[in-house]
């Protein structure tokens, strides 16, 4: 979803005043630091969880009075591997949590494909019999909520140093348009990381909307000064990146500091999807439109949707073969239906469910599925209400074909036809499409029948890749449960 902000927004920002002396009884040679997060904290940040994770594990079998061997350390080292590539970064803007914001929390769905992950490997190995089963289940429960306290102490303790000044870097912004007012809310967001002091504009400020006196420290013409005398450590420049001679005279000025000085491009105008830094044999480019499995990402998502799809066939394949056998015995025609969908990258793929009609239609215009449809079988209408016809995609997802969650796949003639219509409809092809997706679990299952209703599922389906997570996706899984329960608008 694209972010707006207005005045008052703006007003919201509010950063705390900063009581200057006058330029000249200021130090001429104040230190400077880079904006960079403090080392420690970085290092902390990217080995809490799975050192955590690690400590609960020894802590319940030092509880039930169990040596610490062999086993249980290598399961040590095992769990921090995964969860170290699993489990994200702790957030240093809350330490504290509602209760409903508490069990919403990433840690949970991650912690459990953890530990998906590790029954998997034990299972696989045959090692399951050398662990306690009341060790392994303490540590399965109270695990997350070490995790969960961990992280509120770094908070607390990235705060406090803030406040104590060890962390003495802080930064400014030039231009208080729309984008810089974005970024300076996600400054304050993060305090650990040093003050936010205010902006600076040609502007007058009563033609900045919602910006006070305060806020506005000076013109570029009082940078390079403002940045020598008041130890600023870093500089975001948030205005059109062009030959502009301010622009040029301020980089001429500022040779004379140590400060870091960042381009802050205003991408918001492309609508961005996982907007990122990139390189290409050494130039810097900025990507609008990307895929967000890219590297690390694409590992993670492709291992959990091996993980959870070989447990899942493992566990329902006798209901598999029951509804086969059911297919088969009440309609002619095969068990299994396949059908042309496009995958990732719009590239043509074979999708496999249980035949739930009469016909099988893979040429030409296609009529989606309609209310009292005469073409659906009795069971076929049972399978598409439950949606049980779609568990046969389960070898997709191994195959590499689809995933578990993403957007559901179009038929051909569907996709040619929207694609004309709807802008930005093959953008959600950048990502392997899904059995279930967050459009399905918002209201969005079932037929299309208008334009309008596309429009919305595939807004939804963008919003997905913008904000893609591995709790994102384990959370619209357990929703797809509640809503195939209760949702009858697939028929």
């Amino acid at each position: 979803m694209r972010e707006t902000i207005g005045a008052d927004t703006a007003r919201a920002i509010n950063p705390a005043p900063v009581a200057h002396a006058p330029l000249a009884a200021r130090p001429q040679h104040a230190v400077q630091r880079s904006l960079a997060e403090p080392p420690a904290i970085a290092l902390l940040r990217k080995l809490l969880n799975p050192t955590v994770i690690v400590l609960a594990l020894l802590a319940c079998v030092l509880a039930y009075g169990e040596r610490l061997d062999s086993q249980y350390l290598a399961l040590a080292a095992l769990a921090f591997l995964i969860s170290a590539q699993i489990l994200s970064d702790p957030q240093l803007h809350r330490s504290e949590f509602g209760l409903g914001e508490l069990l919403r929390h990433r840690i949970f769905p991650e912690w459990v494909l953890v530990s998906a992950a590790l029954l998997l490997l034990a299972f696989a190995l045959k090692v399951t019999e050398e662990f306690s089963r009341k060790i392994i289940l303490t540590w399965f429960v109270i695990a997350p909520f070490a995790v969960l306290g961990a992280q509120a102490g770094l908070s607390r303790l990235a705060r406090f140093a803030a406040l104590r000044g060890s962390i003495a870097q802080s930064h400014i912004i030039i231009g208080a348009n729309l984008l810089g007012q974005r970024l300076a809310q996600r400054l304050q967001r993060n305090p650990h990381r040093g003050v936010f002091k205010g902006f600076f504009d040609d502007r007058d400020s009563h033609r900045l909307a919602g910006l006070s006196e305060e806020q506005l420290l000076g013109t570029m013409a009082d940078v390079a000064e403002y940045v020598r005398l008041n130890s600023v450590g870093c500089i975001y420049i948030c205005l059109p990146m062009r030959a502009d001679p301010r622009v040029m005279q301020l980089m001429e000025e500022l040779k004379d500091t140590t400060a870091s000085v960042y381009f802050v491009p205003d991408i918001f105008v492309f609508d961005p999807i996982q907007a990122q830094l990139a390189e290409i044999e050494g130039f810097p480019a900025v990507a609008v439109c990307e895929t967000p499995f890219h590297g690390m990402n694409g590992v993670l998502k492709r291992a959990s949707d091996i993980v959870l799809a070989a447990l899942l066939l493992a566990l329902l394949w006798p209901l598999m073969l029951i509804i086969a056998l059911a297919v088969r015995s009440t309609s002619p025609g095969p068990a299994l239906f396949r059908q042309r969908r496009y995958g990732l990258y719009g590239e043509p793929i074979h999708v496999y469910k249980f035949r739930t009609m009469s016909v099988c239609e893979d040429r030409g215009p296609i009529m989606q599925a309609r209310r009292n449809d005469p073409r659906v079988t009795r069971v076929g209408a049972f399978l598409r209400r439950t949606s049980l016809d779609e568990l046969p995609q389960l070898f997709n997802v191994l195959m590499g074909t689809m995933s578990l969650v993403g957007p559901r796949p179009h038929a051909v003639s569907h996709n040619e036809a929207y694609r004309k219509v709807i802008d930005g409809y093959m953008r959600r092809h950048k990502v392997r499409p899904g059995i279930t997706g967050w459009a399905q679990v918002n209201g969005l299952r079932g037929e299309t029948d208008t334009v309008e209703k596309m429009k919305q599922r595939v807004e939804f389906d963008l919003d997905y890749l913008r904000n893609w997570s591995l709790h994102l996706d384990l959370r619209i899984l357990l929703r797809t449960a509640a809503v195939v329960w209760r949702d009858r608008n697939a028929y």
